[in-house]
């Protein structure tokens, strides 16, 4: 799958235009963006394709310097099973 990122947006697109997946990611403030959405569409459903865009996406904002604040329930869940990725993750905290 072919990733377009923007500043606050990764996704991929059909050829014809057709939204196949995204999160968004609209910045708060200067240090922080919320992760607000997550979406796959349903033909791709089940093949781990929000959990990559998940990733790309801590991975960008984290090169960014930036901190995020999950606010979609993919996201919030996410961060919860994937402990590793925490470190910028303001208001999702699983490690004691």
């Amino acid at each position: 799958m072919n990733l377009i990122y923007e500043n606050n947006r990764i996704y991929s697109e059909r050829e014809d235009g057709l939204l196949l997946a995204e999160v968004t990611f609209p910045a708060r403030d200067e240090k922080r963006v919320d992760v607000n959405h997550v979406y796959v569409d349903e033909s791709l459903r089940g093949q781990g394709l929000a959990s990559n865009l998940m990733l790309e996406a801590y991975n960008f904002i984290k090169a960014k310097n930036l901190k995020i604040v999950a606010k979609c329930p993919y996201a919030i869940d996410w961060f919860k099973k994937h402990e590793n990725y925490q470190d910028i993750v303001i208001n999702v905290k699983t490690k004691k």
